[in-house]
């Protein structure tokens, strides 16, 4: 028993029921090895039927130009960049939660990590169509590189915070994957050895790149996962700091403040782990996880979601705070346009402020933090709350410029702006859907790292440990 790692009785098991190594293996890769469940392929199903009609709606903004969209001479960016700085939001709680969360050896990361990191993943692949598909000539897109070119002296202007954007963004979806698909090479190599199929055995076989399982392999592994945690961390938050240097280096009133990073970084981490428990809490149920995706772990990200909502809420209130204190009228016009019940988006803005800064606080509460309908409910809210807060950035700053005759209507999206948006939702959820069926959801390997210290029946056995007198103790292990 002296083998065991001591683990303070407070904290709840992060692996719950009698669980032994093998048992790990076989609860988290039946659900590859058995045949599509209804639910999935029913699911699976909607989501390429979005997709499709997110094909569709691109299709008619690439042939028939931006018109196809309600964008107008005031609003230059209305739904699609909202859309763009809600989907890289989406992407940052998986590597807060692989790189950061890693460097600090939290141990509740292994039941959630892998997927968010999928999340992640697939949150990038929708945000970046956005800004392409907004150039309207999209076969220009590649005008944004800066490649040596033919054309004299025409280069990408350094200066622009939308160039930054693409480097940020490349180099983030890049890391990403490699954090990801590093972490899956072990998990791999299990579904390959167990595959009863010549198929099986050989698609995996090869997607495991030959894993052995030596202590090399682990040896190379665990390096490669501290570089890729170190390289991911300063990502997370330099990301989304330049997706807000989109508005705040520019002049507009309502977007030129220097308050912009540290609060889209704390929305993105806030509106991620909203997203994570979406997936989770209905991937735990389908696949039946409940042992490995635990109350313990769904309170523990509703805490993340109290602190980042509430940092959130602070930066509202700031930037009130210096629209009054800097008495720039501009500035104040700007936020009269938010706050004010007579102005045409004061219900947005209100709207945002009911969903990010008062829902989250319902989470001081314990009982409230580990219901779960209540976690899924409130998961949607937020996330509806963090559109919000993008359109209303982006929107109400605009809507109404320096001439009065140049003032937009009231801004409504198309039927293709929408469809769009929902396209993502469908190329999100599909590759999600494909990736909980053929991967495993959770990370095994990791699991069985932690089993013996924060497995349920270790911690009793940890108690019996405690609770044993120090002679008694001393009797036992006097042989060692």
């Amino acid at each position: 028993m002296a083998s065991l790692r001591y683990e303070s009785q407070v904290r709840g098991a992060l692996v719950t029921g009698e669980k032994t190594y093998h048992d790990v293996t076989e609860d988290i890769v039946r659900p590859i090895e058995m045949k599509p469940s209804r639910l999935w392929k029913i699911g699976f199903t909607i989501s390429v039927l979005l997709l499709l009609f997110g094909v569709y709606s691109v299709y008619r903004e690439v042939a028939y130009g931006i018109g196809e969209w309600n964008l107008n001479k005031t609003i230059g960016w209305g739904w699609d960049i909202t859309n763009f700085v809600w989907w890289v939001g989406i992407g940052h709680a998986g590597t807060l939660i692989s790189a950061i969360l890693l460097l600090f050896r939290q141990g509740w990361r292994t039941g959630v990590n892998r997927a968010a990191e999928a999340m992640t993943i697939f949150a990038v692949m929708c945000a970046g169509q956005f800004p392409i598909f907004h150039m309207g000539r999209v076969w220009m897109a590649f005008f944004v590189l800066p490649y040596p070119n033919s054309r004299g002296p025409l280069w990408v202007n350094f200066n622009s915070p939308l160039l930054w954007d693409v480097f940020a963004i490349s180099t983030y979806f890049t890391v990403s994957l490699l954090f990801w698909y590093s972490g899956l090479l072990p998990d791999l190599a299990t579904v390959r050895d167990r595959a009863r199929e010549k198929w099986r055995k050989h698609m995996y076989g090869v997607l495991a790149f030959g894993w052995t399982g030596s202590t090399k392999h682990w040896q190379r592994h665990e390096a490669l996962s501290l570089v890729l945690a170190g390289l991911s961390t300063p990502l997370v938050l330099s990301v989304h700091t330049i997706v807000s240097f989109d508005f705040a280096t520019s002049v507009i009133p309502g977007w030129h403040t220097t308050i912009f990073p540290p609060y889209f970084v704390a929305g993105a981490i806030f509106s991620g782990f909203a997203m994570v428990q979406t997936l989770l809490i209905i991937t735990r149920k389908v696949l039946s996880l409940e042992e490995y995706i635990t109350m313990e772990h769904i309170e523990v990200m509703n805490k993340v979601i109290v602190l980042t909502g509430s940092i959130v809420g602070i930066a509202y209130i700031t930037e009130l705070f210096i629209s009054w204190y800097g008495q720039n009228p501009y500035e104040m016009a700007a936020f009269k346009n938010r706050y004010d019940l007579s102005t045409p988006y004061a219900w947005s803005y209100w709207l945002m402020m009911s969903c990010n800064v008062i829902a989250p606080q319902f989470f001081w509460f314990k009982k409230l933090r580990r219901n779960l309908l209540f976690t899924f409910f409130m998961s949607i809210i937020v996330n509806v709350g963090m559109w919000f807060e993008r359109f209303v950035i982006i929107v109400t700053s605009i809507y109404r410029d320096y001439i009065p005759s140049s003032w937009s209507t009231y801004y409504a999206p198309t039927i293709w702006e929408v469809g769009f948006y929902l396209g993502t939702f469908g190329l999100f959820f599909t590759c999600f859907f494909l990736f909980a069926k053929y991967f495993p959801v959770i990370a095994i390997a990791e699991i069985k790292h932690i089993l013996k210290k924060n497995g349920e029946s270790f911690k009793e056995k940890m108690v019996e440990e405690e609770s044993a007198s120090v002679e008694k103790f001393a009797h036992e292990h006097a042989h060692h």
